[in-house]
């Protein structure tokens, strides 16, 4: 797997957003450990290889669309291939998924929404740091008001630009799947 890039890691932001992907395949059954094992693996792998000319840590929101894992009438192609490693159709990751989540994979901060009208929340925040310093991590814990620790400088977020927009809460059915435990 591609760990690093020319000017930062990718691996916990990818680890977060393949964790909470992979959460959902082994909640929903029908998928056994070794499979969702697989699965988690191949999507870390098809994402690094995807984000590795995409990543810009001094820019987080650069290529935010470009790393944006979507599902909604049309499957993911990224989840697609993952789910088809481990013998599961596009009709069948339809129903271990949600049918409506956007999933936004940027430098220092994975979050996520559920429905068009769901309200952002983050999977995974840390604060940049010097190159070659590790950054310090925190597992955001949503709670539905959206309040987590804020970054560093005063740059607004990917997050932050798409919450402008207005929100509501993501349906309840998902609650207990919104933390990512690193």
């Amino acid at each position: 797997m591609h760990t690093l890039c020319a000017r930062g890691t990718m691996k916990p932001e990818i680890n977060a957003a393949v964790g909470f992907l992979s959460r959902f395949l082994r909640v929903k059954g029908h998928v056994n450990d070794r499979q969702v094992q697989t699965f988690s693996q191949s999507l870390q792998d098809i994402l690094a290889e995807q984000y590795k000319h995409h990543w810009f840590p001094d820019r987080p929101c650069k290529g935010s669309g470009y790393r944006c894992i979507r599902i909604n009438h049309k499957m993911d192609p990224l989840v697609g291939q993952a789910g088809q490693r481990i013998g599961l159709t596009i009709q069948q990751l339809y129903l271990l998924l949600p049918s409506e989540l956007t999933l936004w994979v940027d430098p220092f901060e994975v979050s996520y929404r559920i429905g068009e009208d769901g309200s952002i929340c983050v999977l995974y925040e840390s604060q940049p740091g010097p190159i070659g310093m590790p950054v310090s991590a925190a597992v955001g814990s949503p709670s539905g008001n959206g309040s987590v620790s804020s970054m560093v400088d005063t740059r607004i977020s990917c997050r932050d630009e798409v919450r402008v927009l207005g929100r509501t809460s993501p349906s309840k059915t998902y609650n207990n799947m919104m933390t990512v435990s690193s």
